[in-house]
Formats: structure tokens, C-alpha cells, sequence
């Protein structure tokens, strides 16, 4: 059994060499260098100046992508810098009446009064002190000084 899936395998592997060597005549033709050795010297000349252009190019880009990233930098920098610098104070409470502030703004030439309490409601304060009758039920009802303490808990 082991000898039947190794000749399977070594099938496989020649079927696919056999497939690469078609694929490559089909889709890549050959090589057709020049015979004399003078072409040959020419031919690596013109491969070398194109290489050496194209790597001059990656140069000048790369370069160029240095110098716009450090531009980028400085100027986040910058820009962090001066939000750094300029921090908003806190709120201090102000002790000063509403009267007293608009005087200060507006000056003395105008006579402004703002009374923000004339336009509240009044409110009469009722008598919160009730007398306290004393219950018939009461036990202690006769006795003046448990008359407050006792009238409450024995209604």
C-alpha cells in the first residue's frame, strides 16, 4: 500500500513538471541575446542607466517624503506647543450683587436698580403655634403641666 501512494506521488510530481515546462514555453518566450560580446556590453550599459534612473527617482521620493514627514512634525509640534501655553483660567466665584455689577458695567450716569426679589410672591407666614386644646379622654387633661406633653398622644 505504501509502495502503491509512492509511485502515485512521484506520477503527481512529474505530471505537474510536465505542466510547468508548457505553461513556461507558452507564456515566456525565449531569450534572444545578441551573439556578439560588443551587444552584450551594450545591452547591461542601457539596463544600468535605466536601473540607475529609476534609483535615483526612489531617491529623490524618499527624500521628499522625509522632509514633508519632518514638516509635519514641526508644525504638530507648534501647534501643541500653543495650545499648551495658553490654558483657560478657572471661574472664581464673584461676590458682588447684581446692583453693584451693573453699576460697575454700565457706570454711574445710568440709574439701574434690579431688585430681583420685588417681583417674587409674598407669602404671610401663618401662626405655627396652635393651642393645644386639652381631650375629654385625657387622664391628664386637668394637669397644667402635662397638659402640652400628653394632649398630643392620648388624641
Amino acid at each position: 500500500m505504501l509502495q502503491l501512494a509512492a509511485t502515485e506521488i512521484e506520477k503527481e510530481a512529474a505530471a505537474k513538471e510536465v505542466e510547468k515546462q508548457n505553461y513556461l514555453a507558452e507564456h515566456c518566450p525565449p531569450l534572444s541575446l545578441p551573439g556578439s560580446m560588443q551587444e552584450l556590453q551594450e545591452l547591461c550599459k542601457k539596463l544600468h542607466a535605466k536601473i540607475e534612473s529609476v534609483d535615483e527617482e526612489r531617491y529623490d521620493t524618499e527624500v521628499k517624503l522625509q522632509k514633508t514627514t519632518k514638516e509635519l512634525e514641526d508644525l504638530s509640534q507648534k501647534l501643541f506647543d500653543l495650545r499648551g501655553k495658553f490654558k483657560r483660567p478657572p471661574l472664581r466665584r464673584v461676590r458682588m450683587s447684581a446692583d453693584a455689577m451693573l453699576r460697575a458695567l454700565l457706570g454711574s450716569k445710568h440709574k439701574v436698580c434690579m431688585d430681583l426679589r420685588a417681583n417674587l410672591k409674598q407669602v404671610k407666614k401663618e401662626d405655627t403655634e396652635k393651642v393645644l386644646l386639652p381631650s375629654p379622654l385625657c387622664p391628664y387633661s386637668t394637669c397644667p403641666l402635662f397638659f402640652g406633653a400628653h394632649v398630643s398622644v392620648c388624641d
